[in-house]
């Protein structure tokens, strides 16, 4: 019987198998594994651009964390920026549109792909800027967030600037009007869901006046028993703002627009009293940093701070009007606490650039305030809360205390109001209409009135 034939196997390495050859192969294969993935380049999400004069913001909303390098290109002024990991995508060229006009800082920007998973953006500038190039981790709605923040390389004067944008008489014989309707700036839209278009800076709706400026001169001692008569500043602080809408109520209306409006409104209405000139933290729709509203409010040395608010809660049938002050020992209820946690975390949504935030938490933030301005505040804070208590249902029906962060002015008297909850449809409607804009604010100056009426203003050992 024929033996079976052997079948041999040709082996498949022809040559002796070496530890060269051994990484040459896994070398291949890693290349195979990561070459896809190597590929897929990080995706831009949404754009948006918040200009102000303050400063103007860019946003790239990405699905990852991004690399990116800045330099500044001077004759004619320029900001270039690499972004790395990135092919262009046509969310990303949409920021050429975005760019508006009236940006103060901004005239164009150019989009292009610099080179393989280089993006370049090429921003030409009206003015020399100071720029903050940072990174936010997932907030909120937001995913990964790379910032462009453009600063003005010569800080403003906050006191020129309230002067100018100001409508106010040192005339103590003006007679009050703090009853007259007050024309409602426009609301925005309801959040359609997209990315928000860039908003334009909105200038204060206010009568058209000749632009006069009081003349300045040394505060004279007063006699004994004279009243002290100087100009009282105050500083409006409507919350949120920008990257950060606030509390969002079922119909698609915003917290950051609704606190704007009203502070325009009473903006207009304490100008119109003798002897008041009023600071807004913003006057357009961007983000100001609760330290940095703090600062403001210091700078122009204000004699009231006051910070609007439009609560919200899980719950849509929560309703009524509250006021705030500072607490030092902790909240005076479980929902002021939860509330003062709520609000403390506008940083995280709107985005502070981290290293700047420490410098100011460490100049303002940190335990500065004192019993008698608490005690001021809590004044304050009566005064305004009785006066809204006649247009709206108090939530409770006393002056509350919590940590808020914005409130820790350690030389100013300080409240916060929550005009209404804007998660209850009842109330939300209210907050859009304009007849309710206006008594809010008509009880506000009230308030502030009879506070001044019983708690008269010091002297100042400087120029008003």
């Amino acid at each position: 019987m024929p033996s079976p034939s052997q079948i041999r196997p040709e082996p498949l390495i022809s040559s002796p198998i070496t530890r060269r050859t051994v990484l040459k192969a896994g070398g291949t294969l890693l290349l195979s594994v990561f070459a896809p993935m190597s590929a897929m380049a990080a995706q831009i999400l949404a754009v948006r651009v918040w200009p102000a004069e303050d400063y103007t913001r860019v946003t790239l909303e990405n699905d990852s964390i991004l690399k990116a390098t800045h330099f500044i290109v001077k004759d004619p002024e320029r900001l270039v920026v690499d972004i790395e990991g990135l092919e262009l995508n046509p969310t990303l060229k949409g920021l050429v549109a975005k760019i508006q006009s009236n940006d103060p800082y901004i005239k164009q920007v150019r989009v292009g792909q610099n080179r393989p998973n280089v993006v370049r953006l090429v921003f030409d500038l009206k003015e020399e800027v100071t720029p903050q190039l940072f990174t936010l981790p997932p907030a909120g709605s937001y995913n990964h967030r790379l910032i462009f923040d453009l600063y003005p390389v010569h800080e403003p004067d906050l006191i020129a600037q309230m002067i100018e944008k100001g409508d106010w008489s040192s005339d103590p014989a003006k007679p009050p009007m703090a009853g007259t309707h007050t024309p409602p700036p426009a609301l925005p839209l309801p959040d359609s869901g997209k990315p928000p278009v860039a908003v334009a800076p909105v200038a204060p709706i206010v009568p058209p006046v000749p632009d006069i400026r009081p003349e300045q001169r040394p505060e004279a001692r007063p006699l004994p028993g004279q009243k002290v008569v100087r100009m009282i500043t105050i500083a409006l602080d409507p919350g949120h703002g920008g990257e950060d809408p606030g509390a969002m109520g079922s119909k698609g209306s915003r917290e950051k627009d609704v606190v704007l409006a009203i502070a325009k409104r009473l903006k207009t209405k304490l100008e119109l009293q003798p002897n008041m000139r009023v600071m807004l933290t913003r006057d357009a729709d961007f983000f100001v940093p609760l330290g940095m509203r703090v600062e403001k409010a210091r700078k122009v040395q204000a004699d009231l701070f006051v910070s609007i608010h439009a609560d919200a809660f899980i719950q849509p049938t929560a309703r009524g009007s509250s006021v705030f002050v500072l607490s030092e020992k902790g909240a005076t209820s479980t929902a002021a606490r939860w509330l003062a946690n709520k609000e403390n975390q506008a940083d995280l949504i709107g985005g502070v650039n981290v290293k700047n935030h420490d410098k100011q938490l460490a100049s303002v933030l940190l335990d500065l305030s004192t019993t008698a301005q608490i005690n001021d505040s809590m004044k304050l804070g009566k005064a305004v809360l009785r006066e809204i208590g006649g247009i709206n249902r108090l939530h409770k029906g006393s002056v509350e205390q919590a940590g808020f962060a914005v409130l820790k002015a350690p030389d100013i008297p300080s409240i916060l109001i929550e005009t209404a909850f804007i998660s209850n449809p009842e109330e939300e409607a209210k907050l859009t209409d304009n007849g309710y804009q206006d008594q809010m604010a008509d009880a506000i100056v009230t308030g502030i009135k009879n506070y001044f009426a019983k708690n008269p203003p010091l002297a100042k050992s400087r120029l008003t």
